[in-house]
C-alpha cells in the first residue's frame, strides 16, 4: 500500500512516522517499567494485531505474545454492547506480568469485561495499553489505560488495524473514514 490516501478517507489523523513515533515510546515506556518481570503481551484480535506486532518489536527486554478475539461490533458502526469470546487465550496468566495491547479505546465496554475476565485468572499484574483514545465528549471511557498512545477524534477512524466492516486495516496511516461508506 502506498502513501496516497485512500479515496475513502476523508483525511489522515496520524502518518506512518506518528504511528512509529508513537510506538517507540509506548515500546520504550514498557521496557523501562517491566525490567526483569517478562511481561506477556496480549493483542485484541483483531484490531490490535498490527499495534502489537509494532510494539514487541519496539520493546527491548524479554516478553511473550498471546492473542484473544472478542467481539463487541460486528460489522455495526457502534458496540452492540454484547461481548462475545471468540478466542481465548492460550497461556495461563496465574502470576504473570500482563499487558493488554488495545487498538483503540472508546466506551471501554469491552475491554472492561474483558479486565474483569482476566482479574479472574490471577495474574501479577494487569495493564492496558492503547494505541489510541477516542475523544468522545459527552462520556469517559470504562476503563484507564496505564499507556496511551494518542488520541483520536470522534470520528469514525480506519487504518493501523483498525476496520469498518474488516476493510481499511491495512492502511499505513490512521484517517477519518468518509460518512458515506459506513451511513
Amino acid at each position: 500500500m502506498t502513501d496516497q490516501l485512500h479515496p475513502d478517507i476523508e483525511s489522515v489523523v496520524l502518518s506512518k512516522q506518528d504511528i512509529q513515533d508513537i510506538v517507540d515510546r509506548l515500546g520504550r515506556q514498557i521496557s523501562e517499567d517491566y525490567e526483569g518481570k517478562n511481561p506477556l503481551i496480549i493483542a485484541v484480535l483483531r484490531g490490535a494485531f498490527v499495534f502489537m506486532a509494532d510494539l514487541v518489536r519496539a520493546i527491548s527486554i524479554p516478553c511473550t505474545v498471546d492473542f484473544m478475539a472478542v467481539s463487541s461490533y460486528g460489522s455495526d458502526v457502534t458496540s452492540s454492547g454484547r461481548v462475545r469470546i471468540l478466542k481465548d487465550l492460550d497461556t495461563d496468566i496465574e502470576g504473570r506480568h500482563v499487558i493488554i495491547a488495545e487498538d483503540i479505546l472508546d466506551s471501554g465496554l469491552t475491554l472492561s469485561y474483558l479486565i474483569k475476565l482476566l482479574e479472574g485468572r490471577h495474574p501479577a499484574s494487569l495493564s492496558i495499553c492503547a494505541f489510541s483514545i477516542k475523544d468522545v465528549s459527552d462520556k469517559t471511557p470504562a476503563v484507564n489505560a496505564a499507556y496511551v498512545g494518542t488520541h483520536v477524534p470522534d470520528a469514525f477512524v480506519v487504518g493501523y488495524g483498525l476496520d469498518y466492516a474488516e476493510r481499511y486495516r491495512n492502511l499505513p496511516y490512521v484517517g477519518v473514514l468518509k460518512p458515506e461508506v459506513y451511513s
